[in-house]
């Protein structure tokens, strides 16, 4: 017999072009059992990905633990699907891997503990004791009042994942897809919608500091903001606003955690495939491109129209390679200075759409002090991490990776002077110097002021501290009480 794993069966009768309270999570739901299958683009249910190291380091593998996640009809998950699973530490000192991969048993042990417990649950059909995506009324409440406020630069995306219950990406996706009319310009079905932003939520890693759904979330939210600057906003066609959203929800989707060239020094099957170019956009990209594949959501569109899409949100997604950085801004200078954008033109919007998404993509520093702060520390935090296992299996230390060396402050500093301000001030000689382009450079200025006192501070005390870089309470309430208003 088959094994089946649990899943929903979504009962509504939404019509293409229909918006209700779905993308709150209010669908009236029931459990089934649904035969197993693999996952249609890895054709797998479960392997092991090592990662090759050098002759230094015998016996030793980089493994990621292979996942075992399928989805069934609805979409709703039972395992992860990823095409790139997530790095499991817990292998990659075990010497006796390779001989132990065969029987069922086996398998399992290459799995941790809490993703093996949750799938044998699901696979022996036990329902979960917690609904995946229902919230009571007062968390729905709250996050509908966010909603109405999608727009103003100050959204807190941490408090909203937190009220819509780890589902941030997919409420404001529909949501947005709703204000902006595109479920009833491109006839989309709802549930269909609905389906393949699970999937695509899901293919984010929830356990990277960083490069998670929240992050793709923070990316969407800032996007939309960008859509309505009257400088781009006029020219915008329905398929220019759906390919920014798409790009914004995927462009790091199934993302390991750790950075291309890691990737690259150890021989990573992904690296070998794209050439070491681009490797994490391509990959993002071409995941995308599978998940729309399998959920069919633009299969009512022409053929012609649906290739384009993929290109296009290929294009997209590839412009946020931070190694392209610098072809980008001479570019965007070079239309700046020349006065000769023309957004009428398809290829011109489409730039500037890359823009914009580059733009979202490294906004962090142009938020709030507390969001800012949360983000810094995040990403510093997958840094070191990385380098930790790079440490630990005798890798040469990527650079912006090393706890010992590389302080929150120090990298904050560095990445708003060469890479943030650069961008975000040609972008607001583009818009013309909007309220929200002043207001993203004034809390730029601001974060870069705090993280300078607090690298001061640090080098003040820094033979007694250690240098983790974290912002204290004490060290936090000065800067608080030293910031003009």
């Amino acid at each position: 017999m088959s094994p089946t794993y649990t899943a929903f069966t979504v009962k509504a009768c939404v019509q293409p072009g229909c918006y209700s309270s779905m993308l709150l999570c209010q669908l009236t739901m029931s459990w089934t059992s649904v035969p197993h299958s693999s996952d249609s683009r890895t054709g797998v249910g479960g392997s092991l990905h090592t990662f090759p190291v050098p002759a230094s380091s015998p016996g030793l593998q980089l493994g990621i633990g292979g996942d075992a996640r399928v989805r069934g009809q609805t979409g709703v998950l039972s395992e992860r699907r990823g095409s790139y699973p997530f790095i499991d530490f817990r292998l990659l000192n075990n010497s006796t891997l390779s001989g132990e991969i065969g029987t069922k048993k086996k398998v399992k042990r290459l799995l941790s503990f809490q993703r093996y417990f949750h799938a044998s649950r699901l696979l022996r059909g036990i329902v979960p004791q917690a609904s995946l995506y229902l919230l009571d009324e007062d968390y729905l409440g709250q996050a509908r009042h966010m909603l109405s406020k999608v727009g103003m630069w100050d959204f807190d995306i941490f408090l909203f994942d937190r009220l819509t219950n780890g589902n941030s990406l997919v409420t404001l996706l529909c949501h947005l897809f709703n204000v902006h009319g595109l479920i009833h310009h491109f006839q989309l079905d709802m549930v269909t919608l609905h389906r393949f932003l699970v999937m695509v939520q899901e293919d984010y890693h929830s356990q990277n500091p960083y490069h998670n759904a929240v992050h793709a979330a923070d990316v969407t939210q800032a996007m939309h903001c960008y859509l309505r600057e009257p400088k781009l906003a006029n020219f915008l066609t329905p398929s220019d606003i759906m390919l920014g959203l798409l790009a914004a929800a995927a462009h790091d989707v199934d993302h390991p955690g750790v950075n291309q060239p890691f990737l690259i020094k150890t021989k990573h099957h992904l690296a070998s495939l794209y050439q070491n170019v681009s490797v994490l956009e391509n990959h993002h990209w071409r995941s995308t491109i599978g998940m729309l594949r399998e959920s069919r959501l633009l299969a009512h569109l022409p053929k012609e129209v649906t290739q384009d899409i993929e290109q296009q949100l290929g294009s997209l997604i590839l412009a946020t390679d931070i190694n392209r950085q610098n072809e980008f801004l001479i570019r965007l200078k070079s239309h700046l200075d020349n006065q000769d954008l023309r957004l009428e033109d398809a290829q011109d919007r489409h730039f500037m759409l890359q823009i914009a998404l580059k733009c979202a993509d490294i906004c962090n520093p142009c938020r709030l002090w507390d969001l800012s702060k949360q983000w810094s520390e995040r990403v510093c935090e997958e840094f070191y991490r990385q380098g930790d296992l790079e440490q630990k299996f005798e890798l040469e230390i990527s650079p912006l990776c090393n706890q010992q060396k590389d302080t929150i402050p120090s990298i904050q500093i560095g990445f708003m002077t060469y890479i943030v301000e650069p961008l975000f001030e040609r972008w607001a000689q583009f818009t013309g110097d909007t309220p929200l382009s002043e207001n993203m450079l004034n809390h730029l200025r601001r974060n870069k002021a705090k993280w300078r006192s607090l690298l001061h501070k640090q080098h003040s005390s820094s033979r007694s501290n250690d240098h983790s870089g974290q912002v204290t309470g004490s060290q936090e309430q000065t800067l608080n009480e030293e910031e003009t208003p």
